[in-house]
């Protein structure tokens, strides 16, 4: 990595998305101790708190995960970041990329966001950029297809 690139993170429109998810994480997590609690079992309350500690958690890390997201596009190819702990960084070549793929979820379409999602050959550099304004997303995708579109002739 070059000093002079420029990462560009997502919205913070997408701290919402993932405040959601983790709540929703949370409800299922803590859902899945009732049965148990109600069966009387030693460990339904145990498995309770501990519910509701991961649920704590996954809420307060939740920021610090959106500000972990990021992308550069340089010469030949785009660089993607994500994860706090366990750090992925991928390099997509123009080149490279099959298909330039947007979704919006209910909750994400709700704020104005999109994810732009990238296919190529190899299944493994599969990179799913969450968190972009509709239009960042419509005007990088079209970046991007025109970009892959010069470099795939040479091929």
């Amino acid at each position: 990595m070059h000093v002079d690139e420029q990462w560009v993170g997502v919205s913070s429109r997408y701290l919402g998305v993932e405040i959601v998810a983790s709540i929703l994480t949370a409800v299922v997590l803590c859902a899945i101790c009732v049965p148990f609690i109600l069966l009387q079992t030693w460990f339904g309350w145990p498995a309770l708190g501990v519910a509701i500690v991961l649920s704590v958690v996954l809420l307060v890390l939740a920021p610090r995960r959106v500000r972990a997201i990021g992308y550069v596009l340089r010469a030949d190819d785009l660089l993607f970041k994500r994860g706090i702990m366990w750090h992925r960084v991928v390099a997509v070549p123009y080149g490279r990329m099959q298909l330039i793929d947007i979704n919006r979820g209910p909750v994400a379409r709700a704020l104005g966001l999109s994810e732009l999602k990238f296919v190529t050959a190899a299944a493994s550099t599969g990179v799913t950029i969450p968190g972009l304004p509709e239009q960042t997303a419509d005007e990088l995708r079209d970046r991007l297809v025109a970009l892959a579109e010069t470099r795939r002739v040479g091929l």
